[in-house]
């Protein structure tokens, strides 16, 4: 029973992941068809005299890098490694200072 549990659990994990990454290019879809448009609305208002579109396309950008970074699972700053080293860290903390050790 434990191996069809976890199974289950990997599948459960992959079939979230997929559906992140789908959510990620359904954004990007949108973001290229909006900005595109909101473009295009700027050139025919001033023939790029002031680039106004560029600004949402700058905000909405970092929202999208953001959400690429979670569906994709990269995280350079508390990624896998990071998590490890830590757990580490303190379980050495705690085994030199016998904290666990009863008495």
């Amino acid at each position: 029973m434990n191996f069809l549990e976890n199974d289950d659990a990997k599948y459960m994990r992959a079939k979230e992941r997929v559906a992140l990454i789908k959510k990620f290019y359904t954004s990007v879809l949108s973001y290229i068809v909006v900005i595109s448009f909101l473009a295009y609305l700027n050139y025919e208002g001033n023939k790029w005299g002031y680039a106004w579109f560029l600004w949402p396309a700058l905000g909405w950008g970092i929202g999208l890098l953001f959400q690429g970074a979670k569906a994709f699972g990269w995280n350079p700053f508390f990624g896998k490694q990071w998590e490890e080293r830590k757990m580490k860290e303190f379980m050495e903390d705690d085994r030199s200072s016998d904290r666990w050790k009863q008495q």
